[in-house]
């Protein structure tokens, strides 16, 4: 009875959106008759219809939030939305993917800023849906009570069907080919996995083998979206996790692990490897590579140039590094943030994130392969 409550609410707020946009002789939810998105969402007019975005901690807005687990950060100091209250975000304000998309990205794409999954309705959806899961991986180990991506895609099938089941398969179908679908995640299969010492994943694979697995079923998943209609996609390579402060407190370092960079550096060239086999064989598909690791080296070598001062802790957290015990409750943060790289013991701050996001949408194809998101959008 709940489900069909829910079911009359949405169709009825479709509706009135219809009749509204029809009032005002715009033809359907949104630009050009794209069933998806609407027009001037973020403040000029729409390159795509929508975003869909996947991921984990570095890009969850908010779905964790109500899941018995301890990877969530619905408490302050963490974000705080727009009503004052905590977001869910792992950021001193927006995370990395939500500053790119809504403070520059999305607002260059006409686009609003995007809505997690647990709570979107309505016509919210027709703009895109965050599906990120904070603690998500390619393996899902169910004691870290997540979403792993496999379910993340489900979730977007869920919200494929509530809105083909209102505007009809063949509009929905063209308006999806030209959404950009974003993936951000990797990091936790080696900080959760790997990299545990309490577990053999190091002991069956070596570093290449490990790349080759996650990969494999990587393009897998990727190609379930392909199937479902997603076309141009950007993927989010892994960062220098041998210089974030919970591997310098954990390894007890002062500078970087070069070890740890150099774990996962096979992950990074086997996904360009992935990318340029799906563009070749899936018709139509459109993938592009943000080389994270290449940003953070520059970052890390001319970080004063950037107008950071501090590289090596954190703003907010506890132990060496500050990155031992990751940023409490109502714990006080650094009084000067916008001079650290680190938020916490994973996470980068806003000021960083503000940095990556114009260059994955404005760079050259030494930081985003074989196009920026900017070009890819156009098409």
């Amino acid at each position: 009875m709940v489900n069909i409550f829910f079911r009359i609410i949405f169709s009825f707020l479709l509706v009135m959106l219809l009749l509204l946009l029809l009032m005002n002789d715009k033809v359907a939810l949104g630009q050009d008759g794209d069933p998806v998105g609407s027009t001037q969402g973020g403040g000029g007019r729409e390159m795509v219809p929508a975003l869909f975005i996947f991921g984990d901690s570095l890009i969850d807005n908010g779905n964790n939030n109500n899941l018995p687990t301890f990877a969530k950060a619905n408490y302050y100091p963490y974000g705080i939305n727009f009503n004052g209250g905590p977001t869910g975000r792992f950021s001193n304000g927006y995370t990395c993917w939500e500053n790119m998309l809504f403070k520059n990205i999305s607002e260059l794409l006409g686009l609003p800023l995007i809505p997690a999954y647990s709570e979107a309705s309505g016509a919210q959806v027709l703009h895109g849906v965050n599906y990120a899961s904070a603690a998500a991986g390619r393996h899902h180990r169910k004691k870290l009570r997540c979403i792993p991506f496999d379910q993340q895609i489900r979730n977007f099938q869920n919200t494929l069907d509530q809105v083909t089941d209102n505007l009809g398969a063949s509009d929905v179908s063209n308006a999806i080919a030209r959404c950009i679908f974003f993936v951000g995640m990797g990091s936790n299969d080696y900080l959760n996995n790997y990299l545990m010492p309490n577990y053999n994943t190091k002991n069956q694979y070596n570093a290449q083998q490990y790349a080759d697995l996650l990969v494999s079923e990587y393009s897998r998943q990727l190609t379930t979206l392909y199937n479902l209609g997603a076309r141009k996609f950007v993927l989010a390579g892994l960062g220098r996790m041998g210089c974030i402060p919970r591997i310098l407190a954990q390894y007890q370092m002062d500078r970087c692990s070069e070890e740890v960079n150099q774990l996962v550096m096979p992950f990074n060239a086997n996904v360009k490897t992935m990318i340029n086999n799906l563009n070749a064989n899936l018709p139509g598909a459109r993938f592009t590579f943000i080389d994270i690791a290449r940003m953070f080296e520059d970052l890390l070598t001319n970080y004063r140039s950037y107008g950071f001062s501090v590289i090596d802790r954190v703003c907010c957290g506890i132990g060496r590094n500050g990155g031992q015990i990751t940023c409490l409750p109502f714990q006080t943060p650094c009084a000067n943030r916008e001079q650290y790289v680190f938020w916490d013991a994973f996470h980068p701050t806003e000021a960083v994130n503000i940095m990556f996001g114009r260059k994955a949408f404005y760079g050259d194809q030494s930081v985003v392969y074989p196009m920026n998101i900017q070009q890819l959008a156009s098409l």
